[in-house]
């Protein structure tokens, strides 16, 4: 009884083998060949030698720029919140927790209003694109536009309550080749407002001072009439949006040039 199955088996086994000898067979009776033949006129074409072309400009930054640094535009200044971002907690005054939400970003809610329209203040998308211009590297943007929820989320600090980036006065950023030299990128933007038209004959543009109250950074801010700009070091200015370990440099507007009139906080114009 226990033979059985031996047999069995070995029997599949010869049927499968003569099977697949079957197949080849059939396959070489149904195989057929045919020569390839052409005449004593015919020839092959060469392949062309590639020509260079121009990529041609698809979209309105790339006339004044290129694919790698796109001319900077307000929309690089939307607010970077995010409700995927998790809840932070901060331990308050009385020793109680307070919990932060961050927004929904600018899927969320847009630009604060600037001249009666959604925005930023002009001068800073002027500036940021002269530094692009100048050096042909990009200007990263690490805090541009902060609404009311993303502000308190990435700095809930008193001084921080009244921040310019939530009206469109006040942008952070760093230019990529030159994270450890922000001193020359301060040092172009002043060289802008010594050499622009605009400014020529004004001296309260044209040139900088030092400020010399107390601030949150080892290095003297600048000011003119129109900015103020501080220069934050490694170790300074760390906030949720600045986790990144280089120096980076802030810029507010203190002046309207447009509508002949400083900026400052208004809560009407926060959104």
């Amino acid at each position: 009884m226990k033979i059985f199955p031996f047999f069995l088996l070995f029997f599949l086994l010869l049927q499968c083998s003569d099977w697949h000898d079957d197949e080849e067979e059939i396959k070489k009776q149904n195989c057929v060949c045919e020569k390839i033949e052409r005449r004593h006129d015919q020839f092959f074409f060469p392949s062309p030698i590639p020509e260079h072309r121009e990529k041609p400009h698809h979209y309105p930054w790339e006339k004044k720029g290129s694919v790698s640094i796109p001319t900077i535009t307000q929309e690089f200044f939307s607010c970077k919140g995010s409700s995927l971002n998790p809840q932070r907690y901060e331990q308050n005054l009385s020793g109680g927790m307070v919990i932060y939400e961050d927004c929904g970003g600018k899927s969320s809610h847009g630009l604060p209003s600037v001249h009666g329209k959604e925005g930023v203040y002009p001068i800073l998308i002027e500036l940021l694109n002269h530094l692009q211009t100048t050096l042909k590297k990009k200007v990263v943007i690490t805090c541009g536009h902060r609404c009311l929820l993303h502000n308190q989320y990435s700095d809930p600090s008193l001084d921080n309550k009244r921040s310019k980036h939530l009206i469109g006065a006040e942008v952070d950023f760093y230019v990529e080749g030159y994270e450890d030299h922000p001193e020359k990128i301060v040092d172009l933007i002043m060289r802008y407002y010594e050499t622009h038209p605009r400014y020529k004959n004004y001296p309260e543009f044209s040139s900088f001072s030092r400020y010399k109250q107390k601030s949150n950074v080892a290095t003297p801010p600048w000011l003119n009439k129109e900015i103020f700009i501080k220069l934050y070091r490694k170790d300074e200015g760390r906030d949720y949006d600045n986790r990144h370990p280089f120096p980076y440099i802030g810029i507010q507007v203190r002046y309207d040039r447009d509508l002949d009139e400083p900026v400052v906080y208004q809560e009407k114009l926060v959104r």
